[in-house]
């Protein structure tokens, strides 16, 4: 993985110009395609990272193809590299003293706030669930001390705050041993 990466991300409400996006963002320099799918209801997602420049020269390549076509988007350079793991369900949590489950409306609104709450905080983000069979909605999961967990909730909550994106934020001090097998 690429020490410091930017993320990008292009949500479109037509499946088959998001496809072509994805093509042209893959043509227009070397990054790597991290996801690119259709959304309920019916949109298209297109998730890539790689080096800053890269990254954002086909981010831009995208815009302009979507065009009309945009619903939502992100470039995030210098992404936390505890992303990556969390988007992929495979990072493996150390013991769970307090848990937060954080819900937003959009991919890209969970993307940031995650990316901010564990910038803010010593947590470790254990799952990010990018709209897949959740009708839109995106969630990620966090462990840490109650204290740590309170400040990087605040901190997603200030990123996203704007965009209006939040659906729940909720925190458990001490989850229940069954529900942490769940999780994790």
């Amino acid at each position: 993985m690429i020490e410091k990466p930017a993320l990008a991300l292009l949500e479109l409400r037509s499946i088959a110009r998001g496809i072509r996006a994805c093509d042209e963002v893959l043509k227009k320099a070397e990054v790597q395609l991290l996801d690119a799918r259709t959304l309920c209801p019916g949109k298209y997602m297109i998730l890539f990272a790689g080096p800053v420049a890269p990254v954002e020269e086909s981010f831009k390549k995208g815009l302009e193809i979507g065009a009309d076509m945009m619903v939502d988007e992100l470039f995030l350079p210098n992404v936390d590299l505890q992303i990556f793991p969390a988007m992929e369900a495979c990072a493996t949590p150390p013991k769970i003293d307090a848990l937060a489950v954080f819900e937003t409306f959009t991919v890209a609104s969970c993307i940031l706030a995650g990316d901010a709450a564990v910038k803010a905080a010593a947590v470790f983000l254990i799952e990010m669930r990018l709209a897949n069979g959740i009708g839109g909605k995106s969630f990620f999961t966090m462990t840490g001390t109650i204290g740590d967990i309170e400040a990087a909730v605040a901190a997603g909550k200030e990123a996203i705050a704007h965009l209006g994106a939040i659906v729940a934020v909720e925190v458990m001090p001490r989850p229940h041993k069954d529900l942490i097998r769940k999780v994790t």
